[in-house]
């Protein structure tokens, strides 16, 4: 008897221990384990049955008028850590009779920095994700409790696709998982450090840009553009002062050929028509009346001797006298030198040097 009684709890114990083996590896292949399993289903039905609950015990609220102070929306930090599997999952029945080891305590605050401060050493924020191989930039971001980080996308999938949970870089099991910003920080600051650069090289540009308009260059091909560019800037300038009205412009050059056009006329109409043997006696009695008895041009005594030969001594040949249309008596040379000197005047024309009047001349005889 006592034989079949120590049969029989061998037996027991063995079933028993076979019940909690099963029980544990089935615990092991459901998803509810791990770590960032997604809990989005069961956190919607959550919000409807409290919906559902808040809307059975609703009561009727009575508006008395007054406004009631409005609470502000509490604001989540968004660099703020925390752990994902605050508390270790519930022993299973081969845990609790020893079988398998039970899971590791969840690590202290100390504990998480110790391994964040040895993940950062080794510069695993820095490189891209072991999983899928990119940057973390802003994506989120775990650290385990192997000091080993991912994408909290990239772990989740590794999870479902290995149904436990096992790091994929040590394969250490049952880890703790932290969601950390140390791959967002560095992304910022190297967003910030590339804005930097760009804005101190525009700077800079903008900066030498205005350097060489102000100053010239040394090379002769880059100096005389450089003062092309000037010239034209300041013409443009000089053009954009101006305020000018076309209209009153060009009605102003057309009064101004006009009365150069009738002074033109009168000038033809005076000094076109030769003047008859009655008119010249006339203008010789007028200068007769002004008895004039020098040249003003060389201030020597006049003579009416026309056979004196140009060039010759005025004291021996007196030089010929001319009458001028205006009534005015000069040396011949004179006039003639004269008239060489004033070649350069553009009229057809030559002015009296006493009234600035054209003339025509005559050579008086004796």
């Amino acid at each position: 008897m006592i034989k079949n009684k120590d049969h029989s709890s061998k037996k027991d114990n063995l079933a028993i221990t076979a019940v909690a083996l099963q029980d544990h590896i089935l615990h092991d292949l459901q998803l509810g384990s791990l770590s960032v399993a997604d809990n989005s289903k069961t956190d919607v039905r959550k919000k409807e049955n409290k919906v559902k609950s808040l809307k059975r015990d609703a009561k009727a609220v009575v508006d008395t008028g007054l406004k009631k102070p409005t609470q502000s929306p509490r604001v989540e930090d968004p660099e703020r850590e925390y752990v994902l599997d605050p508390t270790p999952p519930p022993l299973t029945l081969a845990q609790k009779l020893g079988l398998i080891a039970p899971p590791p305590l969840p690590l202290s605050s100390d504990e998480w920095e110790s391994v964040k401060q040895r993940s950062t050493l080794h510069g695993d924020s820095m490189q891209p994700c072991p999983i899928c191989r990119e940057e973390f930039e802003l994506h989120p971001q775990v650290l385990l409790s192997c000091s080993h980080v991912f994408h909290r996308a990239c772990l989740q999938a590794f999870e479902r696709f290995t149904n436990k949970k096992t790091c994929p870089l040590c394969r250490k099991n049952q880890y703790q998982t932290r969601v950390i910003h140390d791959g967002a920080r560095l992304f910022k600051a190297k967003c910030a450090t590339r804005i930097q650069a760009c804005w101190r090289g525009y700077v800079v540009r903008k900066w030498f840009r205005n350097l060489r308009r102000a100053v010239p260059p040394t090379e002769p091909r880059l100096r005389r553009r450089f003062f092309e560019e000037k010239f034209v800037e300041i013409s443009r300038r000089m053009l954009c002062s101006y305020d000018t009205n076309i209209e009153e412009l060009f009605s102003e050059v057309d009064h101004c050929l006009a009365v150069n056009r009738s002074i033109l006329q009168q000038l033809d109409e005076k000094c076109g028509q030769a003047l008859t043997e009655e008119d010249w006696e006339k203008i010789q009695v007028q200068a007769a009346r002004r008895e004039v008895c020098e040249c003003s041009i060389c201030l020597t005594p006049l003579s009416l001797d026309a056979k004196a030969p140009v060039g010759v001594d005025s004291s021996r040949h007196p030089r010929a006298t001319v009458l001028l249309s205006c009534a005015h008596l000069f040396h011949h040379t004179c006039l003639l030198a004269l008239e060489e000197f004033s070649l350069g005047d553009s009229s057809p024309f030559h002015a009296c040097p006493l009234c600035r009047s054209y003339y025509q001349k005559k050579i008086l005889e004796c």
